[in-house]
């Protein structure tokens, strides 16, 4: 499985935006979903299939969190930026 990929640290005061050259899944990660997302197991994440950029996502508390952009499978390949606001 390809994907991006970025970690950082951010609580529910901050604004993570994620900039898209294309229409791209778009998923806010913890460290266990991160996990679980990376063996194929199930996951629950904050965000999902985005078709406009940027992308805002806030996170529900403050943490260590996983910003993973993926184009579900589908061929092609996608840029993308992000950065904690």
């Amino acid at each position: 499985m390809k994907y991006l990929h970025w970690e950082m640290n951010a609580g529910s005061e901050n604004v993570i935006a994620v900039e898209l050259s294309r229409a791209a899944n778009v998923l806010l990660l913890d460290d266990a979903n991160y996990n679980s997302y990376r063996c194929g197991s199930s996951y629950r994440y904050h965000g999902g299939h985005a078709k406009q950029t940027p992308v805002r996502l806030v996170p529900p508390r403050s943490g260590h969190w996983h910003v993973v952009v993926d184009l579900g499978g589908y061929g092609g390949q996608v840029d993308a930026s992000v950065s904690v606001l």
